[in-house]
């Protein structure tokens, strides 16, 4: 932590392009010391980025070639000096960065704390005051609990992005120290829906109306447990913040854990359950299969994916009990079990119409029954596996490593490489990521 002062930072987010840059722009107001940034990321797929700034009378609007095709190392490259450079002008005091609709923000605040622009990070000029995420009343809740694709609304950043809306109507809200409504929702049963749905998906942040919003309000709103900016730690718990755990409107929230593997065949027909009623789903799950292996488990709307997050501390190449976090160290020491050490199945399932009980039933009959689990290791790896060979399973980013890894959060590696998608049989790629990835995501 440097002793100087840094220029705060408030980071904008929605995928309601008016509402946002109406909420950017009352957060500058009549500032003539408040910069606004923002990269449109619509002409990505021709090549290039729009870059606008605003500092009191002067605006600029330039053209900013992509570096080989890669959304996230051209907004690496550009946005991070940028906000330096502001940071260290003498009339800025404040920078109000409006995120592209596609982008979510954890991922942005991801590279301004690890990515090392010359000799240090961002951080060492900027300090992040405040996430806020804009949600449109009269359309979020169709959008995270739909399947449609972000193409269908213009807000995809590349020809590749095959992530949906739900993918980032989830994302966005969850990190976020300060949720904006703007609109109006249709009915009163979807505005009550919409707030049961928002209470348990980000617990910790506070709510505004988007007509009383601005900077002094904003500030004053941001909860003492706010994350402001600071990355989720990937070893924690899944479950944070203090959400209603009692049913509202229809929506539930399920804490799934057990302290036995999955049968990967059982299991992969289960996660269709997580498919239809189910607005989020967040966890690590212990595979029979694959007993070194942790896996996080994450779905949206009508996507799903499954992805390697590394191994079980108790593994036998699993991390040293000195590399991961201190807050996964205390969760390993209050659940170690003597002969599985900190395996375990923890997932949070976050339902509006399915039935919790339904979606519970469904997940522990996927998994290993008494005499599966006396059969020992050695027997479950000869298990049919539904999911990606080891063989296939090591990263391969299409660019060079950064030079500054997050710790403890290894970009994670498919493992199941389909998409379950209520629309159609068919499997079809988990990506949340648009073409070359977004920050803090290597691209594939």
């Amino acid at each position: 932590m440097t002793d100087k002062h840094r220029v705060p930072l408030v980071l904008v987010s929605g995928l309601a392009t008016a509402a946002s840059r109406c909420l950017a722009d009352r957060l500058v107001g009549d500032s003539r010391t408040t910069a606004l940034v923002h990269h449109d990321l619509r002409l990505a797929s021709e090549g290039f980025l729009r870059r606008y700034v605003s500092l009191g009378d002067h605006d600029s609007l330039e053209t900013v070639q992509l570096d080989h095709d890669c959304v996230s190392c051209t907004l690496r490259r550009d946005l991070l000096p940028l906000l330096r450079s502001l940071a260290r002008t003498p009339e800025v005091e404040r920078i109000v960065v409006r995120l592209d609709e596609a982008l979510e923000p954890e991922q942005v605040c991801q590279e301004i704390h690890t990515t090392v622009v010359g000799e240090a990070p961002v951080t060492d000029d900027v300090e992040i005051e405040a996430v806020a995420t804009v949600v449109d009343q009269a359309t979020w809740l169709a959008d995270v609990t739909g399947d449609a694709p972000l193409r269908e609304r213009g807000l995809q950043a590349g020809p590749d992005d095959d992530r949906t809306l739900a993918q980032v109507a989830a994302v966005q809200p969850e990190f976020a120290d300060v949720l904006v409504l703007a609109g109006e929702a249709p009915d009163a049963w979807t505005a009550a829906r919409t707030g049961a749905v928002l209470e348990r998906l980000a617990p910790r942040a506070a709510i505004l109306e988007l007509c009383r919003t601005d900077t002094p309000r904003l500030g004053e709103a941001v909860p003492g447990n706010g994350f402001r900016g600071t990355p989720r730690d990937p070893g924690g718990a899944v479950l944070s913040g203090e959400p209603p755990l009692e049913p509202d409107c229809g929506v539930s929230l399920l804490s799934f854990t057990a302290r036995r593997p999955f049968h990967p065949d059982r299991l992969n027909r289960a996660l269709d359950t997580l498919l239809d009623g189910v607005v989020r789903t967040r966890g690590h799950a212990w595979i029979a299969s694959r007993p070194d292996e942790r896996l996080w488990v994450e779905s949206a709307g009508g996507g799903l994916g499954l992805r390697l997050a590394g191994q079980w501390l108790d593994a036998d190449t699993g991390p040293a009990w000195d590399d991961v976090s201190p807050e996964r160290r205390a969760i390993a020491s209050l659940r170690w079990h003597p002969r599985w050490g900190d395996r375990a199945q923890e997932l949070v399932v976050l339902a509006d119409r399915a039935d919790p009980a339904a979606v519970e039933h469904e997940l522990r009959a996927a998994l290993l029954t008494d005499d599966e689990l006396a059969e020992g290791a050695d027997a479950w790896r000869r298990y049919p596996d539904p999911f990606v060979p080891a063989t296939a399973r090591k990263p391969t980013p299409a660019t060079p490593p950064q030079n500054n890894p997050a710790p403890n959060n290894p970009a994670p590696t498919p493992v199941r490489p389909t998409r379950h998608s209520r629309r159609n049989d068919e499997t079809r790629h988990p990506s949340r990521l648009p073409p070359g990835g977004v920050p803090g995501r290597q691209h594939r």
